[in-house]
């Protein structure tokens, strides 16, 4: 089995060395570690609308990197910081999955940065 990282490289917030990879690819399975607003090492401004649009755009260029699309996600794991943001963050999460849904879960969480929501998911595309 052939086990390939990307973005172990990256930097996070304050231009620190993040200790994971932003995704790992083994046999068509691709992992992508939890994403958050974040652009240049900073969690981008903005309430729920803004920072759902921008965490699934860092989700999505992950994937594309790797060579997988939307469709080839199996699961979304779904954090958000208030509740209430619930229904905002699925009208625009439906936008971006609504033709290839996939299984999610979805809760309530402190975060370990000063963002409104962090997504993570598990592609699989057939190497065959």
């Amino acid at each position: 089995m052939t086990i390939k990282r990307y973005g172990a490289e990256k930097a996070g917030a304050g231009g620190q060395r993040l200790p994971f990879a932003r995704a790992v690819e083994a046999d068509g399975w691709l992992y992508v570690s939890g994403q958050v607003a974040m652009e240049n090492g900073e969690i981008i401004n903005g309430g729920i609308v803004e920072q759902t649009h921008k965490t699934i755009a860092n989700v999505l260029e992950i994937l594309h990197e790797a060579g997988y699309g939307v469709e080839d996600v199996v699961r979304c794991g779904v954090w958000l910081d208030d509740p209430r943001d619930f229904w905002t963050f699925n009208k625009i999460y439906q936008g971006y999955f609504g033709e290839h849904p996939p299984a999610r879960a979805c809760v309530q969480a402190s975060m370990m940065v000063d963002c409104k929501v962090e997504i993570d998911c598990v592609a699989y595309k057939s190497k065959t």
